[in-house]
């Protein structure tokens, strides 16, 4: 299978397998969709997209969220989460209550405010990126994602037999 050459891989056809070629565009892509998500979420909203992020892992969550599972899902560690829950907190955006079950663990939640500052920027997000995606069409979009999940299973695959 022969890609087609781009700007990340032109001059090295010879030295670049496909593999590679096609792992420097998905990188491209997503470094072009995450700085103009990034950049949209500034001018708009005055937010980063790990600000956005956490407030989409609380708004899934009705009763909040341990620090711990937040951090995970984000895929950061928990002193990164921490100083994100600690302004937002500041702001009225969130609480953070100690857990019934546990007092020792804290359970992170959005707060009506949080709510509905995070249903705006969802909203806008998904305007976003459907004009980002625009190009594509739906049938592409389809092989794309069954494509992805592919290729999602073979990286876990080769994670899990240490690769």
């Amino acid at each position: 299978m022969s890609l087609v050459l781009d700007a990340e891989t032109k001059g090295h056809e010879a030295m670049v397998q496909d593999e590679l070629r096609l792992w420097l565009r998905l990188f491209t892509c997503f470094t072009l969709v995450d700085s103009e998500v990034r950049r949209r979420l500034r001018e708009r909203f005055e937010a980063t997209l790990p600000r956005f992020d956490l407030m989409a892992q609380l708004e899934r969550a009705d009763a909040g969220m341990p620090l711990g599972e937040i951090s995970r899902r984000m895929m950061v560690s928990n002193g990164n989460v921490t100083g994100l829950v600690e302004r937002l907190t500041a702001s009225g955006h969130i609480l953070r209550e100690a857990d019934p079950a546990d007092r020792r663990v804290q359970m992170i939640r959005l707060t009506l405010k949080g709510r509905d500052e995070f249903a705006r920027m969802a909203a806008e997000h998904g305007r976003w990126i459907d004009e980002l995606f625009a190009g594509l069409e739906p049938n592409e979009v389809a092989d794309l994602l069954r494509l992805l999940g592919r290729l999602k299973t073979s990286v876990t695959t080769a994670l899990e037999s240490g690769a």
